[in-house]
């Protein structure tokens, strides 16, 4: 394998990463939006990976398959003053868990950096490989 499909597939991995981590900001952001734009709470979003695998080098490179809506549903909390609150006086939140989305956050941004070491690792590589014959 050259290094430059290094370059490639690190690049793609970070572009990816970089989507994923769009993703958990928008459903951190909206964790306690009780109504979205069509109206309903808001569900969780999740990004579905796929490798597409290149023939003519024989590697494999990652991109955002879809972006998927979480179908579990939302949290039902008992505020009967609130203006979104059923009869019985529930509101629905949504389905946002706070917790899974900051372990989340934190496995993209790890993935986007090693990609990043990945790529620098290559670079000095290939710089030092430019140097011998100096």
């Amino acid at each position: 394998m050259s290094l430059f499909n290094v370059f490639k597939i690190s690049g793609s991995a970070m572009s990816a990463q970089s989507q994923r981590l769009n993703t958990v900001a928008s459903n951190l952001a909206n964790a306690d939006s009780v109504v979205s734009s069509d109206g309903k709470p808001y569900q969780s979003k999740q990004v579905v990976f796929k490798a597409i695998q290149d023939a003519g080098s024989n590697t494999s490179t990652v991109k955002v398959d879809r972006v998927i809506e979480d179908t579990a549903p939302g949290k039902m909390v008992y505020d009967p003053k609130h203006p979104m609150a059923n009869g019985e006086g529930y509101v629905t939140m949504p389905n946002v868990n706070v917790t899974e989305e900051m372990v989340n956050m934190i496995s993209a941004s790890r993935a986007y950096q090693n990609n990043v070491e990945t790529m620098n690792a290559a670079k000095s590589m290939l710089l030092k490989t430019l140097n011998i014959g100096q």
